[in-house]
């Protein structure tokens, strides 16, 4: 039998302190930014000692990578969650012969909590930090635009493609109309919040939204005129 041992998997506490410390990395960051930020507040911030947060995550290039890196997958997950709502039996005719429902609801409800997602605190705030600290971390861009990012844009992607299988939406590109239906959502909140400066009320989030699908529809819709792919 040879000498060789299995490695333990990290203690309960041991993670318990990293999220922590995680987390009030990324709260520190975005209220004074990475230049600002010192690892002394951090640590008051997560409930630990200081050492504790280099013995976690090493200096503080090494923290705000993966502060970063953590937030974004946070945010990834919210989102990805909001997509997987959209049913694929949205507006599908009704099994009695009536009409079929009309596909503008469930769109403008998907519309509608991604744009709850994309104001909320933690959203705002990656976006801020990733805007203000990209020339100095270029590396950020692979977690804005990395696979756990588009994870949600290749999954709306694909209810979009069984949307026009059954013949609720016109012929097209999935993957073009999932990246035009989320930029028609995106572009208009940039402007509306200033760029994250200003909350946005409810009302006009739900304009937004409702906004956002008559376009949409217009160029996908099932009855739409003209190619769409």
């Amino acid at each position: 039998m040879s000498g060789s041992t299995t490695a333990k998997p990290p203690s309960r506490g041991r993670i318990d302190k990293r999220q922590a410390i995680l987390s009030g990395a990324f709260t520190v960051f975005a209220r004074r930014g990475y230049a600002r930020a010192c690892v002394v507040e951090i640590a008051e911030v997560a409930g630990v000692a200081k050492h504790t947060v280099y013995n976690h995550l090493g200096d503080k290039e090494s923290l705000f990578r993966s502060a970063m890196e953590t937030a974004a997958d946070e945010v990834a997950a919210r989102t990805l969650a909001v997509v997987e709502l959209l049913s694929v039996d949205a507006g599908a005719p009704p099994r009695n012969g009536s009409p079929a429902k009309d596909l503008s609801a469930p769109l403008e409800d998907l519309a509608y909590r991604l744009l709850l997602r994309c104001g909320d605190e933690q959203s705002t705030a990656l976006r801020r930090l990733l805007h203000a600290e990209i020339a100095r971390f270029p590396e950020l861009l692979d977690i804005a635009l990395g696979p756990r990012a588009n994870r949600a844009a290749e999954v709306l992607a694909d209810r979009l493609a069984r949307l026009a299988l059954s013949g609720r939406l016109r012929h097209c590109d999935p993957e073009e109309a999932a990246e035009q239906f989320l930029a028609l959502l995106t572009g208009p909140f940039e402007s509306r919040s200033r760029f994250g400066t200003r909350a946005v009320p409810d009302a006009e989030l739900r304009g937004l939204a409702r906004s956002a699908v008559r376009t949409f529809l217009a160029a996908y819709g099932a009855s739409a005129t003209g190619p769409a792919s």
